[in-house]
Order: C-alpha cells, then sequence, then structure tokens
C-alpha cells in the first residue's frame, strides 16, 4: 500500500530572506500562522507534496526540528 503523500516542505520568507523552514499539511494556515510573526512574510512551497517520513527527513538534514 502506497503511503500518503499530503505533506509540504516550505519556507516563509521576509523580502527575499527566509526566515523560517518546516513542514505543514495546511499552507494556508500555516502562513497566517507565521504572519502573526512576521506580518510581511508569505510562504514558499518547496518541491511536491511528499509523505511525512521524507519530509521529516528532509527537516533534519535541514536541521529545521
Amino acid at each position: 500500500m502506497a503511503k500518503t503523500r499530503n505533506i509540504y516542505k516550505y519556507q516563509f520568507k521576509v523580502g527575499n530572506k527566509i526566515v523560517h523552514e518546516g513542514i505543514t499539511d495546511d499552507l494556508d494556515r500555516r502562513e497566517q500562522e507565521h504572519q502573526q510573526k512576521w506580518a510581511k512574510g508569505h510562504i514558499r512551497k518547496v518541491g511536491n507534496v511528499t509523505t511525512e517520513e521524507a519530509a521529516r527527513e528532509w527537516e533534519k538534514k535541514k536541521g529545521v526540528s
């Protein structure tokens, strides 16, 4: 059985500066949450939708978690 691909990797940017990187299953909600701290920021999706396992590996490699 195939694993569910429902997780997005993202960067939250203010202008051209990346202020946060992470994973989420809801980009719109996560963008709103980050905008509480960085009002002028926006989310940039990284790659394609993926499995939670693969997304967590990406976090580890980036040193995000």
